[in-house]
């Protein structure tokens, strides 16, 4: 099995470096810019479908590289992004500014979150991997598209056993899983942006 895990394009909120979870933010001018880079730079990957969170961002994204390549989106809320609770809306500062026992921490160790009132790292692995242990056998010549988020992709990397400090918007990001063994082929490409910077 082949997956191509896609974090979303941009929003106002990324570039404000607020904590999104599930807040449903639209894409930014930039980041539907981004959307159609990733349609050109993955128009051939030969997918049949690619899978997509529920919300707005990542659905956005899938539908424009599903639209590209011919591909059906198959919408599935367990690939959201955490639900982030208290921290919701809030940048790294003003979260650990209200929980000072974040201090040391960085914004992106996703496996450090356990927001108030939202999910914690153990919650999304746990989804993550009922998404993983759920899908159907694939063809070897039909990878499998992820369009889903960055703490979701640090908790498919956990449940995988990779390990990668973050992800970026618009990132593409390709594994091979074969006998129950995960080989990283290619991490955070964002080569296809340099057009749209």
């Amino acid at each position: 099995m082949r997956l191509t895990l896609i974090r979303h394009g941009p929003t106002a909120w990324n570039a404000a470096r607020r904590f999104q979870g599930r807040s449903d933010i639209p894409l930014s001018a930039q980041g539907r810019a981004h959307a159609r880079a990733l349609a050109s730079a993955l128009r051939l990957e030969g997918f049949d479908k690619v899978y997509s969170s529920d919300l707005g961002r990542a659905l956005q994204t899938a539908r424009a590289i599903a639209e590209a390549s011919g591909a059906e989106v198959v919408i599935d809320a367990r690939l959201r992004e955490f639900d982030f609770g208290r921290w919701e809306g809030l940048t790294w500062e003003e979260i650990v500014a209200a929980y000072p026992a974040l201090v040391g921490s960085t914004p992106t160790a996703a496996t450090d979150y356990a927001p108030d009132e939202g999910e914690s790292f153990a919650d999304v692995r746990r989804r993550v991997q009922e998404f993983l242990d759920g899908l159907p056998a694939p063809q070897p010549d039909s990878p499998i598209g992820v369009v889903t988020h960055a703490g979701t992709l640090h908790a498919f990397f956990a449940a995988l056993g990779l390990e990668a400090s973050r992800f970026s918007t618009s990132g593409i990001t390709r594994v091979a899983i074969s006998g129950g063994h995960a080989r990283l082929i290619t991490l955070n490409d964002v080569g296809h942006l340099d057009s749209t910077n």
